[in-house]
């Protein structure tokens, strides 16, 4: 498999815990949850209907409980049962299952602590936009709030920010983060340059998209779940990449990039 390659899939993902009725991975980034084009890449979905394959044929099914984007690493809930995929499913809808996340900003928040209350809904409901997934922050969108805290300060201009999203809308955190004036590092949509997306669905990872974004994935790791309900409680964690050593020289960020062929 090419350098390349590596960086538009991994398929690699690690169990974090499992039972007859759940299991609980760790997803690697960057990795699909669900199969969109029949013949596309290798999925999570795929790679945990590989592993149930027993409980499949046994009446059992996978089931996501929480989706993370394709560029988003760490822990993710699968039912293997239609009750408990019907259990998760309500509690998900009762706000019972708690999701903190670590990601790497650029910049230095002025505050702590933050609990931001900021709607959201796609941008090209109200103007135009060339990215149909693109959302947006606008007095007309869906109510979002997210609960922010400062890790970590570094001294080369990134913060380590834990972000709580106590509402489950799409890009949530990063269209927050970017409302706050903290865009994610690596993130080619609501990053420094929004761009960047266009661009790498065109041409792929290039020398000149590593310099804009840093890293090839957005620095978002899904780090605790936790489920508080009646008939249920677990939680779980998954271990959050260096993102701030992963930014560094250009001798670093040469393993991410496509080397040319030898000469003939």
């Amino acid at each position: 498999m090419s350098i390349l390659a590596d960086i538009r899939n991994d398929p690699n993902f690690a169990v974090l815990d499992e039972t007859d009725d759940y299991m609980v991975v760790n997803k690697p980034a960057p990795l699909q949850i669900h199969p969109g084009a029949p013949q596309g890449a290798r999925t999570l979905w795929h790679g945990l209907c590989d592993l149930l394959a027993y409980e499949i044929a046994n009446g059992g099914q996978v089931s996501i409980i929480n989706r993370l984007d394709r560029e988003t690493s760490g822990v993710v809930l699968v039912a293997k049962n239609q009750a408990w995929a019907r259990h998760f499913g309500l509690a998900m809808q009762r706000r019972e299952i708690d999701k903190t996340y670590v990601a790497l900003v650029h910049g230095f928040p002025a505050w702590t602590e933050l609990e931001l209350e900021a709607p959201i809904l796609r941008a090209g409901d109200v103007q135009e936009s060339p990215i149909w997934v693109k959302q947006i922050v606008h007095a007309d969108g869906a109510p979002c709030r997210t609960r922010f805290r400062v890790l970590q300060r570094f001294a080369d201009g990134f913060s380590l920010v834990e972000a709580k999203p106590e509402t489950g809308r799409m890009h949530q955190i990063r269209v927050h983060l970017k409302h706050l004036g903290l865009p994610m590092v690596g993130d080619k949509l609501y990053g420094r340059d929004d761009c960047c997306y266009l661009e790498f669905i065109e041409t792929g990872w290039t020398a000149a998209l590593a310099k804009k974004l840093l890293i090839p994935r957005q620095a978002l790791h899904s780090w605790k779940l936790e489920v508080q309900s009646e008939v249920f409680q677990g939680s779980w964690e998954a271990s959050v990449p260096d993102f701030h050593l992963m930014v560094g020289l250009d001798a670093r960020l040469e393993r991410y990039l496509p080397r040319a062929s030898p000469a003939a």
